[in-house]
């Protein structure tokens, strides 16, 4: 009661004070409640927060995945909570494609790409350090290109001044051209600083969404977050016929290419994590041979990397420039490229790595992964961290009971 009837007194002092606001594109906005937040939100923010209680009234999208259930359990947003609805919601476009408040009509509800432009300023905000906050708006395909050309060709210059550019050793012996050591200390520095950042961000963010109140993962809750992680449950649209694309229709490509991505991504990661143990443990040292473990889990995530972005690169041209963040192409992009570039560099290198071209390959190789290991933390990357930390206490929240009715938002 004590909502509707603030809800009431803002519309009085709106009629009074004249017009409605009119949002970019001249849709008319109604004003909704001010939120009362501190610290206090940027525009972006703001506009997910008028959003979320337009929905929070209507809900009719409630059973469409994690964001909506989650938005029911609060009747203010403060900028904390539209960090974590925004890193919960997955883009999959079904609530704006149901929604009878979208645009023409001057509510002008659109949740993927409010949600999406605030993704953005929470990886700038949390990025760690934060003075690296900015290279979110500046890690382009340009950028990503730049990178991996140049780091390659820094690799091929170098060989070419040792003399082995051209005379690659027999056998595919990666290590005759670039020293093992020397390797894994190089790629091991970069990775680590890359997880350092990742996890240094993470950490303040989940440090601010929860504020002391989600507690301890309990086995169940985490069990849950692990599973809606590894089967990606809520790009399935809520009705399990996937994401509306360019038009209205479902499919469930968006999905399926993101499985391949990242267990591409996982099967590349196990392979050098095998390799590692074969060379330290066992000593074993590479090449190996074609039908060994880290060959074969190698191989197959590297298809996996080929089939995913590309599938990803192709939805991400069709899609419809209201169903996401335009700004944040170039970085999303530019993210799917590299890992192109890693996925059919490393396939290449491993067909012809008999070859007196295996050096030139290695290089290249080498180059796509390290240019990949620098922008992880400031790029696209970022997005599965953040929303695997949103899904976490959403599985907490769900065990937690309600501070306040349901219905009386």
């Amino acid at each position: 009661m004590q909502q509707l009837e603030a809800l009431t007194d803002a519309a009085r002092r709106d009629a009074q004070a004249g017009p409605a606001t009119v949002a970019p594109g001249g849709a008319r906005i109604i004003p909704i409640l001010p939120v009362k937040a501190a610290p206090p939100m940027n525009a972006d923010e703001a506009e997910v927060a008028r959003q979320m209680q337009i929905c929070n009234a209507c809900r009719y999208c409630e059973g469409f995945c994690a964001v909506f259930p989650a938005m029911t359990r609060r009747l203010e947003f403060a900028k904390a909570d539209v960090h974590y609805l925004a890193n919960l919601c997955h883009n999959c476009g079904a609530c704006y494609h149901a929604c009878q408040y979208a645009p023409p009509h001057e509510f002008a509800v659109n949740v993927p790409k409010a949600m999406a432009r605030v993704r953005l300023d929470t990886y700038s905000s949390y990025a760690w350090p934060a003075a690296a906050g900015a290279l979110y708006r500046r890690n382009g395909l340009t950028l990503a290109l730049a990178l991996a050309g140049s780091l390659a060709l820094f690799l091929l210059l170098a060989l070419a001044l040792n003399g082995t550019l051209a005379s690659s050793p027999a056998g595919g012996n990666f290590y005759a051209v670039f020293p093992h050591g020397q390797l894994a200390r190089m790629f091991g520095a970069v990775f680590a600083l890359a997880v350092l950042a990742l996890g240094m961000g993470v950490r303040r963010f989940w440090r601010d969404i929860t504020d002391g109140t989600a507690g301890a993962p309990g086995s169940a809750a985490a069990a849950e977050a692990t599973r809606d992680v590894l089967a990606l449950r809520y790009l399935d649209g809520g009705h399990a016929e996937g994401c509306n694309e360019s038009d209205d229709g479902y499919t469930l490509m968006r999905r399926r290419f993101h499985h391949f991505t990242f267990y591409g991504f996982m099967l590349c990661l196990a392979a050098t994590s095998v390799a590692t143990l074969y060379h330290y443990l066992l000593g074993l040292e590479a090449p190996y041979p074609v039908l060994s473990l880290p060959v074969l889990l190698g191989t197959a995530g590297g298809i996996g990397l080929l089939v995913g972005p590309a599938g990803l690169l192709w939805l991400n041209l069709r899609r419809h420039p209201e169903q996401g963040d335009r700004r944040q192409r170039p970085m999303d992009r530019g993210f799917i490229v590299l890992l192109l570039l890693v996925s059919a560099t490393g396939l290449a290198l491993l067909a012809w790595r008999d070859s007196a071209a295996m050096a030139a390959l290695l290089a290249l190789h080498l180059g796509c992964v390290m240019a990949l290991f620098l922008t992880l933390p400031y790029g696209k990357f970022a997005h599965g961290i953040y929303r695997s930390a949103a899904l976490l206490k959403s599985a907490i929240e769900k065990r937690q009971p309600l501070r306040h009715d349901p219905g009386s938002a």
